[in-house]
């Protein structure tokens, strides 16, 4: 009797509160939660767990000794000197008329006028940068800003042996160079897969930063495909496609490793974003997908076998909402919308017209700009490659085969027109016409060369005449500095009055 009183008196004790619970919980007033910033609509979580959100196979921390260790031995120390040259001031030459009756030669360099032929000298410079092993034999893979007009080059390895390097080709257009020291049996970097890299994966960044040792810095990729306008400062057909991370990099890691915890090289350091000039929280690498493309060639050609899909576009983000429709933007496709198609191009062969949108190459999903400059620049003029796009709702696939910038399939040669180191195009008859000129080449990111190191020539100028020949194509151009490697370029500023001259030299590379 006494333990069915016990049990009674649980029971009733538990159905008591069970009942206090629910009259609670239905009548009292709920009470707020904790929310950020005092915010009644933003609710703060903690991050450890999420109901639905288990993460599988997650990976512990890494130690990254043995990345390092494969590492550090292939990532090299480059020290460039410019030395100090001659310019060509681009003074206005105001000739007289006794010049245009019987020319300069008569007269000799000594006539030449208020401003004509002075010249004022830069001094020399020293920089500091990393670079990447890639072969026993000594090829190195560095940022093309590294080297850029750089005289002498020394490569230091990690085992302080310091050798003399030279430039084997340079491609301003995805800031990557490839040199060469006389050595042999030297460790190298493996490439891996930058497809494979993922968005929060650990990565290492190697190289020689402010001048230091050999410095190992981790974090993790924070993005994929990202632009930050920094080549396209220098050249205007500039591939941008960064993997970007918050592994620390400061001046002095260009060149440097980007490596997966394998020890394998997924990219090369090129660059930073930062208000100081220091690092700041974010720093970008050059896919080695990407570089691997661009190193092939140089060291094959010479240069890069550049492949062109022949179509105008424009960054959505760029133009206005509201004029999205009539640009032909929707917001339901992620893809590049395509502003305009050359006749003779590879998308024109294909069929592609203006107002489509462009979804991927090769059954590579392509969302953005940078994804699709990306995959393009991975081939080579006469290389067959799939397009995917929309039109009108409909998703299309089709063949084409790429092209070079003159619209062939042939090999992109190394040309006279190269030694200048700049973006040359022939002036449109209508803004000839404008200028009140027959013709000319318009001069456009003078980023290396001739025309950067000799002279102080400025992007915009118009070149109308070479050795006293009139230019009125880039066609005109090379056949001219073909038969003369002392040139003087003659031409006008769209926006300052007068004509201008430099005097150049491609055939030593030492200004007269």
């Amino acid at each position: 009797m006494k333990f069915r009183q016990i049990a009674a008196t649980v029971l009733l004790s538990a159905a008591t509160a069970i009942a206090c619970i629910v009259v609670y919980n239905k009548y009292q007033p709920r009470h707020a939660g904790p929310y950020q910033n005092g915010s009644e609509n933003i609710p703060v979580n903690y991050t450890s767990y999420m109901p639905g959100a288990e993460v599988k196979n997650a990976t512990p921390p890494t130690d990254f000794s043995q990345a390092a260790k494969i590492a550090v031995p292939g990532v090299v120390h480059i020290k460039t000197k410019i030395n100090p040259r001659q310019v060509t001031n681009n003074l206005q030459r105001r000739r007289s008329v006794l010049q245009d009756l019987f020319g300069d030669d008569f007269f000799g360099d000594e006539f030449q006028g208020e401003g004509g032929g002075r010249k004022y000298y830069v001094p020399g410079q020293m920089a500091s940068g990393s670079g990447v092993l890639i072969s026993d034999d000594g090829y190195i893979i560095t940022n093309n800003h590294v080297v850029d007009d750089a005289d002498e080059i020394a490569v230091t390895l990690n085992n302080y042996k310091t050798y003399k390097a030279k430039v084997v080709g340079t491609d301003p257009n995805t800031d990557l160079a490839v040199i060469k020291i006389d050595a042999k049996n030297l460790p190298y970097l493996l490439y891996g897969n930058s497809d494979d890299v993922e968005i929060g994966q650990w990565v290492l960044a190697v190289g020689y930063p402010l001048n230091l040792e050999t410095t190992v810095t981790a974090g993790i990729v924070s993005a994929k495909a990202r632009t930050i306008g920094i080549n396209k400062q220098v050249r205007r057909n500039a591939i941008e496609s960064f993997i970007q991370t918050d592994a620390a990099v400061n001046q002095g890691n260009s060149g440097g490793a980007l490596i997966n915890t394998a020890g394998e090289l997924i990219g090369i350091n090129s660059a930073i974003a930062s208000p100081t000039g220091a690092y700041a929280g974010y720093s970008y690498a050059i896919p080695v997908n990407l570089v691997k493309k661009v190193v092939n060639d140089l060291m094959k050609y010479g240069n890069v076998q550049r492949a062109y899909l022949g179509i105008l576009y424009q960054d959505p983000t760029s133009i206005p909402e509201e004029r999205w429709a009539d640009a032909g933007i929707r917001r339901d496709i992620n893809g590049v919308v395509v502003t305009g198609v050359t006749e003779s191009g590879a998308a024109a062969a294909a069929g592609i017209k203006k107002g489509d949108v462009i979804t991927g190459i090769n059954g590579v999903t392509t969302p953005s700009i940078p994804q699709m400059t990306e995959q393009i620049a991975r081939y080579k003029p006469g290389d067959k490659i799939s397009i995917s796009y929309m039109r009108n709702d409909k998703e299309y696939t089709a063949n084409t085969v790429l092209k070079n910038a003159d619209g062939n399939t042939d090999i992109v040669r190394t040309t006279v027109l190269d030694a200048l180191g700049a973006d040359l195009i022939t002036l449109e008859k209508a803004d000839a016409a404008k200028l009140g000129i027959r013709g000319g080449v318009y001069v456009d990111n003078i980023a290396s060369g001739v025309l950067k190191k000799q002279t102080n020539m400025k992007r915009t100028f118009i070149i109308l005449k070479a050795g006293g020949n009139p230019v009125n194509s880039v066609e005109d151009l090379k056949k001219i500095l073909d038969k003369q490697k002392k040139v003087q370029l003659e031409g006008v500023y769209p926006e300052l009055n007068g004509v201008y001259y430099y005097n150049i030299d491609l055939a030593n590379g030492e200004d007269f």
